[in-house]
């Protein structure tokens, strides 16, 4: 019968699932059904009433108390959209902030190399107004202005490396010493060269570059040295701008030497008998200047210059023979594009090179920046064949 003492327990009635995908589980019909509803006791059929296809909700289940819960959010959603719909923003308007900070990243990237062009542009404006010197009052073009860059770095490094002098302070030094090296050369060998053809000039130029090149790469080797400085990898926060202290420091003492020069030639006799000798040899010479002896002082301030710049270039480039020859296409393009024998323009045309040669690392690659540097250099001859500041005719 169906209240036997042998039957065995009848289990207890399914529970309604707790969660909306439970119900899509398959349903297992118990053994035995305690009074079922169109079952007997031992059917095995599941009742009518929890058919699978049947998705019971009880009342107070948790589906229902979620869609109560969610009632008041939808309701202040709908407010939120109404009161923007009443300033004139519709949801299409409405976009997430964070679609910018792409761009906002990208300018101020942007803006950091810029900065850090218009420093090193400073560098090479200073060594290029060493070259603007010289041809522009002695009319020689010094062929190894590069080399002389090059080994200002060397004996800087040696400084570094035997007085644990810092390349910024040792700056003073080789260019004094840069001075008497140039004063000297210019009076014992390239004063005869003077009135000679340009390209007697060129081999002697060129030839003292082979010279110097080979001599600090039998000295020093072929591998970079580098100057372990303190302050080597500090940098300053202007804002949003990350500014290398080291580039600094040379833009300011690249400054400081460029407006000390421009001083000199403006605000002292020696420096107006030096541009006067510039402008007419022959009547410098009438009125009893001593050209040769201000052929001399000007060799020796275009290679003081070069020295300091690359002193200062030590702490920002590592010391290599290779680099000589770079270094001198580079002060003739800041030359070229400043306009032969204008201080001002070596200066405004170091800076352009500089912020060209950065913005292209950025955009293309590092290893490009001396197409961009030639590129600006076509440009000027095409459009302004002078240079920027140069004279006309």
């Amino acid at each position: 019968s169906l209240f036997s003492p042998l039957s065995p327990p009848v289990p207890p009635p399914p529970k309604s699932p707790r969660h909306p995908t439970h119900s899509l589980k398959r349903w297992k019909a118990p053994r035995h059904q305690e009074n079922g509803v169109g079952a007997s006791a031992t059917s095995r059929h599941p009742p009518i009433a929890a058919a699978p296809s049947a998705r019971p909700v009880a009342v107070g289940s948790s589906s229902t108390l979620n869609r109560a819960d969610a009632a008041p959010k939808r309701a202040s959603a709908q407010a939120t959209v109404a009161r923007r719909h009443g300033n004139g923003l519709s949801p299409a308007h409405i976009k997430p902030i964070s679609h910018l900070r792409p761009v906002i990243m990208s300018l101020t990237l942007s803006a950091s190399v810029i900065v850090q062009g218009v420093l090193t542009g400073l560098v090479y404006g200073l060594m290029a107004l060493g070259l603007s010197v010289i041809f522009g009052i002695v009319r020689v073009v010094n062929f190894a202005h590069g080399e002389f860059a090059v080994l200002a770095m060397y004996i800087a490094y040696l400084l570094f490396f035997w007085l644990k002098l810092d390349p910024f302070l040792a700056a003073l030094p080789i260019a004094a010493l840069f001075f008497g090296v140039g004063y000297l050369l210019q009076r014992a060998l390239i004063n005869s060269f003077v009135a000679r053809a340009e390209h007697d000039q060129f081999i002697l130029m060129v030839g003292l570059a082979i010279v110097l090149v080979n001599g600090c790469l039998m000295i020093f080797g072929p591998e970079a040295r580098h100057a372990e400085l303190s302050y080597s990898l500090d940098s300053w926060l202007a804002g949003p701008l990350i500014i290398d202290a080291v580039r600094v420091y040379a833009a300011l003492g690249s400054l400081v030497v460029a407006l000390m020069l421009l001083a000199f030639f403006r605000l002292t006799d020696t420096g107006t008998a030096i541009r006067a000798c510039a402008d007419n040899r022959l009547g410098a010479a009438i009125v009893g200047l001593d050209t040769r002896r201000l052929y001399a002082l000007t060799f020796g301030l275009g290679l003081a210059c070069v020295g300091a710049a690359g002193a200062m270039q030590t702490a920002i480039i590592d010391p290599n023979p290779s680099l000589a020859p770079g270094m001198t296409l580079l002060a003739f393009t800041v030359v070229i594009v400043g306009g032969l024998g204008s201080l001002t323009g070596a200066l405004f045309a170091g800076i352009l090179i500089g912020v060209a040669e950065a913005l292209s690392s950025l955009v293309m690659a590092p290893s490009m920046k001396s197409m961009a540097s030639f590129a600006v250099l076509v440009l000027v001859l095409v459009m302004r064949p002078q240079g920027l500041f140069g004279k006309g005719g």
